[in-house]
């Protein structure tokens, strides 16, 4: 009987520590993002760049989202470089037609698989490879830009010895539940790598819109350390050539891209799988962090519901407001300058939401990554 009190006193000294964790996170990463401001440019240059789009069996895409790109307002050289990755379908036929218009499109053929290279590494090595220009800006053929302005925007962020440049690939729009979901969880990412970035420990990027000097990949051996890995030719090799000087963000709406979600479950549930077969291969000090916030956030509601029916109910609440004041403040800011202002009402949601998307995709971690990269 005397065991008791203290034992529920531990567990809710327990439930203090984590929510102490989370508003660290909240306080010295989170922050950054929710109030940034980008940094005011007295002279603006424009570099040639390069944009590199890889497909494979594209077709409807490239017919829906290539002219956004096409079509882009940028007075500078550019180029436009598609990768048709051994396609079955009419993709060829498509950019031919294409190019009989804009006659910056640079069609690349690949008509053999690469052995011993899995993934979507060999057709954006090809791509890079052929590309004419220093500035690389890359994206998938199922994303358009949100406006004409997006190489223009993106291109900004080169400026005193910058090499990488994050930016945001946004969702669609859409009625129902599960575009919500997604659009939060794409959220929650880019609301981690976007601050860990502002805060010198850059350590992933997102393929849909991501941009860097050709030199990096060429001094890094390109792809080479992770070619046995199927995915990971944004997120591992951002995670191997970012640091703390050659890494920055741009998050101008105009500069955001924006991709179809996933139509079902099951379809997002694999593409997720897919995405985090990749993490266990980040450096130490990420997977560390990551880890440490992942584990503080699914303990945050089990150890309140405990703590409120064993435990004095109004001081576990207390101590949780403190952390629900701060995320909804941080959450209005970081989804305003997202572009996903729609979707804080509902954050709390979201927030128990997390408890559960942990359990469906921890085991994704310990996953064999799959070897095509749709």
């Amino acid at each position: 009987m005397i065991i008791l009190p203290i034992v529920w006193e531990i567990v809710f000294a327990i439930f203090c520590a984590v929510i102490a964790v989370q508003v660290f996170y909240y306080l010295f990463f989170y922050s950054r993002l929710a109030f940034y401001r980008a940094p005011l440019q007295k002279e603006t240059v424009e570099h040639p760049v390069s944009v590199i789009v890889c497909a494979r069996d594209e077709a409807n895409n490239l017919v829906k989202n290539l002219p956004g790109i096409l079509v882009q307002d940028y007075k500078t050289t550019h180029e436009i470089i598609v990768v048709n990755d051994n396609s079955v379908d009419e993709s060829r036929y498509i950019l031919d037609e294409f190019k009989k218009s804009f006659k910056n499109l640079k069609p690349i053929e690949l008509t053999q698989e690469a052995k011993l290279i899995t993934g979507k590494k060999f057709p954006l090595s090809m791509g890079i490879k052929s590309a004419k220009h220093e500035t690389l800006l890359l994206t998938d053929a199922d994303c358009v830009p949100a406006s004409e302005s997006w190489i223009q925007k993106m291109q900004e962020g080169y400026v005193n010895g910058i090499e990488i440049v994050l930016g945001y690939g946004a969702h669609h729009k859409k009625a129902g539940l599960l575009n919500k979901i997604i659009r939060f969880e794409t959220f929650h990412t880019s609301m981690q790598y976007l601050s860990y970035a502002l805060a010198g420990i850059p350590y992933m990027g997102v393929g849909r819109n991501l941009s860097y000097k050709r030199d990096v990949f060429i001094r890094n051996k390109g792809f080479s350390s992770i070619n046995q890995i199927p995915s990971g030719d944004d997120d591992l090799f951002i995670n191997q050539v970012a640091t703390k000087k050659n890494t920055t963000i741009v998050i101008d709406p105009e500069a955001h891209t924006l991709s179809e979600p996933r139509n079902t479950w099951g379809d997002w549930m694999k593409q997720k799988y897919r995405h985090y077969t990749t993490s266990k291969y980040y450096l130490f000090k990420h997977k560390f962090l990551l880890g440490l916030y992942g584990f503080t956030l699914f303990l945050v509601y089990p150890l309140l519901a405990v703590c409120i029916i064993f435990y004095n109910w109004w001081l576990p609440l207390a101590v949780f407001g403190l952390r629900f004041l701060l995320q909804a403040w941080f959450y209005f800011k970081a989804m305003k300058k997202l572009n996903e202002a729609d979707l804080w009402p509902f954050f709390l949601f979201f927030d128990i939401w997390m408890f559960f998307y942990s359990i469906l995709f921890l085991p994704a971690v310990w996953k064999r990554p799959r070897k095509n990269w749709d």
